[in-house]
């Protein structure tokens, strides 16, 4: 399976900032642990890793901040300061371009290759993914 991000397009959910993308990717991490499911809202973090110039920013990259808990060895958000969506950026070692999956715009051809921090997973998740399934809102 192709990890191509040959023009792989994103933004954040106003549309502010926006980038494209190229290269390949080398790792599709769902995170499972708590500051990333702090930062994020839900069950997991979904992240992209790929080389540093692997991006192309469109709009909107002076419009991002950058948010680092001072304790952690490596966890970094950067997010859209209009509307709060994660955006992509470098991880603090200077060394990965990280691509949170939810921010793309285009479909990409393959999976996650595994889930980290499992043992740090919110209680329901694997409940939840057993739970009926509806196309849209229930009323």
């Amino acid at each position: 399976m192709s990890k191509d991000l040959s023009d792989v397009r994103g933004a954040c959910l106003c549309g502010k900032v926006s980038f494209k993308l190229k290269g390949t990717a080398e790792a599709f991490y769902l995170c499972h642990c708590k500051r990333c499911r702090k930062a994020t809202g839900t069950a997991h973090a979904a992240n992209i890793f790929t080389e540093l110039g692997n991006i192309e920013w469109l709009s909107g990259e002076q419009e991002t901040k950058r948010y680092q808990v001072p304790e952690a060895k490596s966890f970094s958000r950067v997010f859209c300061t209009n509307c709060g969506s994660g955006v992509p950026y470098i991880n603090r070692a200077g060394t990965k371009l990280v691509v949170p999956a939810g921010s793309l715009d285009t479909p990409i051809a393959f999976a996650p290759n595994c889930n980290i921090f499992w043992d740090s997973k919110a209680e329901w998740y694997e409940q939840g993914l057993l739970s009926e399934r509806h196309a849209e809102y229930l009323s």
